[in-house]
């Protein structure tokens, strides 16, 4: 596979191929709830897992094993981005940019977690950089453990198992099979459209208020 879709590696052929479900674990605990995993293609990893797994190569783990561990690991970064945004989240929204870390990101997942609450937890796993970051957000902004436990789990697991089982499906699709670079490359496109719609508004909005404020 060509680098299409970024540095080699950071492919999830290239990933799966040299770290196996040990890696594909680590990666999506790391992309749920760790500063430094905003950058990881956990959308596409997972459909790739699906297809491999589908077609045998690299992946020999059953179908329904790879969803519970993966939807584990996905629900545990959560687990861990909650608990280091309660004891650091206001220090965190201190700390200035850096070549890993910028504060809009922190504060766009914020923006989306103020506007959808809750349900933000469950949301987010379905839009990257809002994905690692909204879990650090809930924490700081001290939303009830339960309550936040229950929502990460029924994200977890539906964006664990639904984009793996989806990889599974279409990967025995002949269409799918030969053309599998473009056809991440669109899940990595419409992964991203959530991201520039609330861009978007979020630009509007700014205008908006720049025009109601009079001159002075």
């Amino acid at each position: 596979m060509s680098s299409a879709l970024g540095p080699s590696f950071l492919e999830p052929q290239w990933l799966i191929s040299t770290f196996g479900l040990i890696g594909i674990l680590a990666l999506v605990f790391a992309e749920s709830g760790l500063l430094i995993g905003f950058f990881l293609p956990g959308d596409s990893l997972l459909f790739t897992a699906g297809l491999l797994i589908a077609g045998g190569t690299y992946l020999h783990q059953p179908l329904w094993l790879m969803c519970v561990l993966v939807s584990v690991a996905a629900v545990a970064g959560d687990q861990f981005g909650y608990l280091f945004g309660r004891r650091f989240g206001p220090a965190l929204f201190r700390r200035p940019n850096s070549r890993l870390f910028k504060q809009e990101n922190l504060a766009r997942s914020r923006e989306f977690f103020a506007r959808y609450g809750a349900r933000s937890i469950v949301l987010a796993r379905f839009v990257p950089i809002v994905r690692t970051f909204t879990p650090i957000v809930a924490g700081a902004s001290h939303m009830h453990y339960r309550r936040f436990l229950v929502y990460n789990v029924a994200g977890g697991t539906l964006w664990g198992c639904g984009v793996t089982i989806l990889g599974y499906f279409l990967g025995q699709i002949a269409f799918v099979k030969a053309n599998i670079e473009f056809i991440l490359i669109g899940i990595v496109a419409l992964s991203v459209i959530p991201v520039g719609i609330e861009l978007l508004r979020a630009r509007r909005k700014s205008n908006a208020r720049q025009r109601q404020v009079p001159d002075q």
